[in-house]
């Protein structure tokens, strides 16, 4: 009947326009377009019948929290104030115009700068690089600061995943990193600072964002996304690792969360390879029984990749959080499977994740033969999210990757639950979940989003990600998305 109704007004309008162009054929075809197009019907927005609807339903039925709750959480070492801004509006306001693109592991000056922004806007990829001259970058803060538009924020992976727990009031946090009088301001009443994490200045990181189409020259951008840039010597160092793990006795935590290592690239080798082997002092003196959680993060240094997957920071920490750019820079440094990829071809393939995630595990997670504490491996990338566990040590991880890609989509957006109109669901429909063996093909259906499979001892778990069509803001949302799948996962005790 309704679709009747909708057919016959249809027809009505049809017939109204037809019979003004009869009566006024001089009519301009610009008014004609405006009548048109405000007689039209608008389509109908998503809804609870759409599937972005339906797996948003489905997801708020499964996302349960579990038995066995975090009580304490400790989170460190990298924080800083971020300042957000148009990345276009800044490099023009630096008297940079657009030229070609070029990557750079480490940037010395404004040009290099522009051409590391281009590089990656044009591939509409996420990246962070550390500056290297402390008296331009300080001149670019000032300027990106005082610019229109531009917005001070809790950063860096530490304090963003504090602020995100710190949300729960029934959770107490305890954050150690560089926080300055801005920062400190900045944070939630419920993150507890230590006085010795205290310093009289602020880290500052710039944070360019630019939307999917925005040009600039004959730029476009593929994607909306971010490139980040600092001079960030506290965090680089690694300062507060020690006051960190010296505050843990007396908090006494039964989660502890480290991230900053990616903020070493900035380091020399020798100071690079004793502060790895400090860490993993540091994670050997957090009482046993206690997970820790590494959240990596952007990386150019495959020597420094490789010496985090080798020197025994992977078998001292209980689970990784990290993107597919970090994924397949981690299979290059240390010649894991795909590694001869240079780079993504559009959305990652399930089944290469899916090999990669399994190698890690494997190669370097617990085992009968392996003292390895490492038993968890949370993947993010804009489409979609993996969980991968080995068997026996997790639980109500179906929630925790659930969790995990709504909190992506509402935090985009904005908005506190997911709004249908305003996401779209991209991720592969079907997939394959391995390359490296006869893997099993999976259809996935938006009433049932959570795909399970199982290989030698390891659960998968895949869920698509309802991608915010519009977002507000970029950043950040891979430690919201790792600090969620936490808040929803139950260790279970080995003793």
């Amino acid at each position: 009947m309704a679709l009747w109704r909708g057919s016959a007004y249809a027809g009505f309008l049809a017939l109204a326009v037809g019979c003004v162009l009869l009566l006024e054929p001089q009519l301009p075809g610009s008014a004609l377009r405006s009548l048109w197009s405000s007689l039209q019907l608008a389509p109908a927005p998503p809804g609870p019948g759409s599937p972005e609807g339906r797996l948003a339903a489905a997801w708020d039925a499964l996302i349960v929290r579990p038995a066995r709750r975090w009580r304490r959480v400790a989170v460190g070492v990298n924080a800083c104030v971020d300042v957000v801004l148009s990345g276009v509006k800044l490099l023009e306001a630096l008297g940079l115009s657009p030229g070609n693109g070029k990557d750079h592991t480490m940037l010395h000056s404004r040009n290099d700068l522009e051409e590391a922004f281009i590089h990656f806007m044009g591939k509409g990829v996420a990246a962070e690089r550390f500056f290297s001259d402390k008296e331009a970058f300080h001149d670019i803060a000032q300027i990106a600061s005082e610019l229109p538009g531009a917005q001070h924020y809790v950063g860096g992976n530490a304090a963003l995943i504090g602020q995100k727990f710190a949300a729960n009031s029934d959770l107490k946090v305890l954050l150690c990193g560089p926080v300055g009088p801005k920062l400190h301001e900045l944070l939630d009443d419920n993150v507890f600072v230590p006085p010795e994490s205290l310093q009289e200045v602020d880290e500052f990181h710039l944070i360019l964002e630019y939307q999917a189409g925005e040009e600039w020259g004959r730029l476009k951008a593929p994607h909306a996304n971010r490139f980040i840039f600092s001079h960030d010597l506290s965090n680089g160092a690694m300062n507060m690792l020690e006051v960190f793990v010296s505050s843990l006795e007396e908090f006494q935590p039964d989660l502890v969360v480290l991230s900053g290592l990616h903020m070493m690239e900035g380091q020399s080798k020798e100071l690079q390879r004793k502060r790895l082997l400090e860490v993993v002092t540091s994670i050997s003196d957090i009482p046993t029984g206690i997970p820790v959680h590494l959240e990596l993060a952007s990386m150019t240094n495959r020597e420094l990749m490789r010496s985090i997957v080798h020197q025994q920071v992977f078998p001292a920490v209980t689970s990784l959080g990290l993107n597919e750019q970090e994924l397949l820079f981690l299979s290059q440094a240390a010649s894991g499977p795909h590694s001869s990829l240079s780079s993504w071809n559009g959305v990652p393939d399930v089944g290469m994740v899916s090999d990669i995630l399994f190698w890690i595990l494997k190669e370097h997670g617990r085992s009968k033969s392996r003292a390895s504490d490492l038993t968890r491996i949370h993947f993010h990338t804009l489409v979609y999210h993996i969980l991968a566990t080995v068997d026996g040590h997790w639980a109500n991880q179906l929630a925790a990757v659930a969790a995990g890609a709504r909190v992506a989509g509402t935090q985009a957006c904005a908005t506190e639950t997911i709004d249908a109109s305003r996401v779209s669901l991209r991720a592969p429909r079907e997939f394959v979940t391995s390359h490296s063996e006869a893997g099993s093909r999976i259809v996935i259906d938006p009433s049932k989003p959570v795909a399970e499979w199982h290989r030698e001892g390891v659960s998968f778990h895949f869920t698509p990600v309802l991608v915010c069509k519009d977002p507000v803001r970029t950043v950040g949302l891979g430690d919201a998305i790792s600090a969620e799948g936490l808040f929803y996962s139950e260790v279970r005790p080995h003793y």
